[in-house]
């Protein structure tokens, strides 16, 4: 089993990620403002940092996630903007601090827009439509990607709570859209690429329950999602509920 640290572990999908952790057995951290927002029957299960990341120094951070082989970050959300990428720069900079040796793997989390549509390599977030809104997550990347940390980095559709599927059903991907685009769609225009992301987003809208199982069940380091964005879909015919 892995020691893991959790980051947002009592937002959506972080609340989900720290159940299933804690239930098949992981050394569990959690890093938080306030222990009394988790559960009680779990608290007991798992050591808990009561601090507030963003007030603390980078080399603090390094020191706890040094200590633990993975850090899963769900933390910060993409209407807080700037906030959200100074919070993922805070973040980096802590892990980046750790000798490269010691280093945990890391997951991150950003949309289905960060993935790439087409061959092209054009992504959602390049579309301006989307981009107003989504250009967090391009930021994220960009920090991220040009580390040399054990990163992943997932990329679902609107997620929701819903009965977990199984991974052994679902699509993934690796870098682009878990989705069939029609040959006659390729090179996308710019508003064609739009309205494919609207027509099947009820595709990309999975549980939280699935994204968490995915992140836990990759946490190996340079296993092969290791530097890769990830998509998740729905099994082929089965639609998503928002």
């Amino acid at each position: 089993m892995s020691k893991i640290l959790i980051l947002g572990a009592t937002g959506a999908l972080g609340s989900h990620v720290t159940h299933q952790a804690v239930l098949t057995s992981h050394e569990v951290s959690v890093l938080m403002r306030s222990s009394s927002a988790l559960p009680n029957g779990i608290r007991n299960k798992m050591v808990v940092y009561e601090t507030d990341i963003t007030e603390m120094p980078a080399s603090a951070l390094a020191n706890i996630f040094q200590a633990h082989d993975v850090v899963i970050n769900t933390a910060g959300y993409i209407a807080q903007g700037r906030f959200f990428t100074d919070l993922i720069d805070h973040i980096v900079t802590g892990l980046e601090s750790i000798p490269e040796k010691d280093r945990p793997v890391c997951w991150f989390l950003a949309g289905a827009a960060l993935l790439d549509m087409d061959a092209s390599g054009r992504r959602g977030v390049d579309l301006p439509v989307i981009s107003s809104t989504y250009w967090p997550h391009q930021v994220n990347f960009d920090r991220i990607h040009q580390t040399t940390l054990d990163w992943r980095i997932l990329c679902p559709g609107p997620m929701v709570d819903q009965p977990i599927i199984g991974l052994d059903r679902m699509r993934i991907s690796l870098d682009q859209l878990p989705i069939h685009m029609p040959a006659f769609l390729r090179p996308l225009s710019e508003e064609s690429g739009l309205q494919f992301l609207i027509q099947h987003i009820h595709e990309m809208t999975v549980s939280y329950a699935d994204a968490a199982a995915l992140m836990l069940a990759h946490i190996h380091p340079n296993d092969e999602m290791s530097h890769h964005r990830v998509g998740l879909a729905l099994p082929v015919d089965m639609r998503g509920k928002k």
